[in-house]
């Protein structure tokens, strides 16, 4: 499993991908909590129409503000790995503290500051759980378990090799039962001869009178 920083995409597309995901997240979660709130603000008869007039007012404001933060974050991102020449969790809690104070600019020194340090911890937040959730789910991944395959057994493979050996194929084992007198009737004379020399003829019996 690849960590945020290895799963996200290349740098340059990292910007447009991000901008377009925080438009995205904006635009929802405004839209479920001004839908909400306008449910209740509205007066009775007239809920549903207020709810959705304030969707419609608020949904792409609170998008473009995410994206605006989402673009300013990707760019200061991009702009540590450019210098750093590497990636890992501080870049993010850099670019997170930049934008922060980026933002807050127009407001002050002061309010910059405390923007940057509360955009570092939370990027900071963020990265740590997500660490600590990609070694818990790495840890709960069962192992790939080997299995060594089994070695024929010797009867079966030195009969199967004999077999072969001989132009057999391996249902031939019955060859001891029905094959060799297959074979001495296909063969000629020749096996039926070793067969009569084999035995010896009885003695003949002599009814001479000595």
């Amino acid at each position: 499993m690849g960590t945020p920083e290895t799963s996200r995409e290349p740098c340059p597309d990292r910007i447009l991908d991000d901008i377009g995901g925080a438009f995205g997240m904006g635009a929802v979660g405004g839209s479920a909590f001004h839908f909400l709130k306008g449910l209740y603000n509205s007066p009775k008869g007239a809920r549903f129409t207020g709810a959705t007039q304030a969707v419609r007012l608020n949904a792409p404001r609170i998008g473009g503000s995410f994206a605006v933060w989402g673009g300013l974050f990707s760019t200061f991102d991009c702009t540590m790995v450019y210098v750093r020449q590497k990636e890992d969790p501080w870049n993010s809690i850099v670019a997170g503290a930049a934008t922060g104070g980026f933002l807050a600019m127009r407001q002050g020194l002061a309010a910059s500051a405390r923007s940057a340090a509360f955009g570092g911890v939370l990027l900071a937040l963020i990265e740590g759980a997500g660490i600590a959730l990609n070694k818990f789910l790495s840890a709960q991944q069962p192992l790939p378990m080997m299995i060594e395959d089994m070695p024929p057994e010797n009867s079966n493979s030195n009969a199967n090799s004999e077999e072969n050996k001989g132009g057999k194929p391996w249902f031939g084992g019955f060859g001891g039962i029905f094959g060799q007198k297959e074979e001495e009737k296909i063969g000629g004379g020749g096996s039926e001869v070793k067969v009569l020399e084999s035995f010896d003829a009885p003695p003949v019996p002599n009814f001479e009178y000595k």
